[in-house]
């Protein structure tokens, strides 16, 4: 049975692309025999509402492809469009979603497609196109990609493929004998450390008949870089929020991934404020990390995990001011969705064989639980939640650092009412001006002036202008204004002085 395609779009706007798409994927000798597409405008006429037979289509496809161009086109009575609606629908039932953006849409289109591509693109890869050509050829491309992921036609990712050049002689019996004792104590692995390499290579299906595997060179290689040369650390600390010259510390870590995670968390951990208990409380001492060291382990070993290793970028660790992102080369599994993340999901990753190792070895669990516990982590500390965004080819997770702590909070011109509502939005993330009254028990009309003095300070920031949905953020992701330095230099300049003790 053929695989449903629901193209979503203005149709008057982008109506001979949308004939192409059908037409190409219908003619063509191999798309045809996977795929069907399904065009609204084909339907026959029918008494039934059109949003709903649409929202139906949506359902029954297996992959939803989004031509977003230059109109929004028409909106319900809550303001939303079909194609907006349609993007939201298949993103809460988990579908394969292409996003294919025309042109300069994104800066030049009406203002609510723009905010629905700004939104697609953190959730997922958009391709841009200018003419048919190159959107039949991009699309060709990304459902030849669902095809091998889903195993329609059969690919081994990179890691489980044989490693050309790589001999048993290059797996370095010290880092095998090292894995087998902690695998043995962490998860009663049954293999004894002693054993040959070539033994325990063969248990951990890590040949390729007699030759080692990506996997293993990764693993356990002597020089995993001689074969993957992209497969490497790139670790830089920046006093600012910005990624700016001089780089006060850059460092590049190579070996095997279990080398790379725990250089990669070393540095992170250096670089951020730490609390040493008292001697009272033991023998040894425990410390404190202003980001939890478990948080920032599992964001590092999540990207070597799920990393696309046929790239040649490296995993990238930024540590700013105020916060800490990984970029990770590739893109979430198309079942999931970072919105998904947040909640309970399946573990689904893209190299198994190197997962297993890294359970094997306790540096993970195969649960899909390792976001939420980065989440629960950093709101046991008072942290923001951190964030997921897919950035074009790079998954990308922010861990946020307490920039604002009760103490920097003493050096503002805010009231207690804004204190105290603060500390709840570094925490859940948001507010609107309902839930600002509930916590300091203000009326709307003070929380309003109190909101509007946040944002004239550079704190918060606003999205939406009225209405359900509009809500405050505060002010991070790089913007100078919500940097320490910049909003001594507001305060100095006497901005909104007398809301101090109102």
């Amino acid at each position: 049975m053929k695989e449903l395609i629901f193209v979503s779009s203005v149709q008057n706007e982008l109506a001979a692309e949308r004939r192409a798409v059908a037409e190409f994927i219908r003619g063509h000798g191999l798309l045809g025999r996977f795929f069907d597409v399904f065009l609204f405008e084909e339907l026959p006429a029918t008494d039934r509402r059109s949003d709903d037979l649409y929202l139906e289509k949506v359902d029954r496809a297996t992959i939803y492809l989004g031509l977003f161009g230059h109109e929004y086109g028409s909106e319900d009575e809550e303001g939303v469009s079909p194609t907006e609606r349609e993007f939201n629908r298949a993103t809460r039932k988990g579908k394969r979603r292409l996003v294919f953006i025309q042109g300069n849409s994104r800066e030049t289109g009406h203002p609510k497609m723009q905010a629905l591509i700004r939104r697609a693109e953190r959730q997922l890869v958009r391709r841009r196109f200018d003419a048919i050509p190159d959107l039949t050829g991009g699309l060709f491309a990304s459902l030849i990609d669902y095809l091998e992921q889903s195993g329609a036609l059969r690919q081994r990712p990179l890691p489980a493929t044989a490693c050309p050049g790589a001999s048993i002689r290059d797996v370095s019996p010290e880092k095998m004998t090292w894995f087998l004792h902690t695998a043995r104590n962490q998860r009663q692995f049954p293999i004894q450390p002693t054993v040959p390499p070539l033994e325990a290579l063969t248990h951990l299906n890590l040949l390729d008949g007699k030759q080692p595997t990506y996997a293993a060179i990764l693993l356990f290689g002597s020089n995993p870089q001689r074969f993957l040369p992209g497969s490497e650390l790139k670790c830089l600390h920046f006093h600012g929020t910005e990624v700016r010259k001089p780089i006060p510390s850059y460092q590049l870590f190579k070996g095997t991934v279990f080398d790379q995670v725990d250089q990669g968390i070393d540095f992170v951990l250096s670089k951020l404020a730490r609390t040493v208990a008292p001697r009272d409380q033991g023998p040894a001492a425990p410390t404190d990390y202003e980001i939890p060291q478990p948080a920032v382990a599992e964001a590092i070993v999540n990207a070597v995990v799920h990393r696309d290793y046929t790239s040649n970028a490296a995993i990238q660790v930024y540590v700013f001011s105020d916060r800490v992102e990984v970029w990770n080369p590739g893109e979430l599994p198309y079942s999931l969705t970072p919105d998904l993340l947040r909640e309970q999901h399946p573990s689904i990753p893209r190299n198994p064989l190197l997962s297993e190792a890294l359970y094997l070895a306790h540096y993970i669990e195969k649960a899909g639980t390792g976001t939420l516990d980065m989440i629960a982590r950093c709101r046991e500390s008072g942290l923001p939640e951190p964030d997921f965004e897919q950035r074009g080819n790079q998954f990308v997770v922010t861990l946020w650092r307490d920039w604002l702590t009760g103490a920097f909070l003493a050096t503002l011109a805010v009231n207690e009412r804004q204190k105290q509502a603060l500390l709840q939005l570094k925490i859940a993330g948001r507010l609107t001006n309902t839930e600002y009254q509930r916590i300091t028990g203000g009326s709307k009309k003070t929380a309003t002036r109190d909101l509007e003095d946040l944002m004239a300070q550079g704190i918060l920031q606003r999205v939406g202008k009225t209405g359900r949905g509009t809500h405050y953020l505060l002010i991070r992701k790089g913007d100078l204004k919500g940097t320490k330095e910049t909003l001594r230099r507001r305060r100095r300049k006497g901005v909104r002085k007398g809301t101090k003790g109102t």
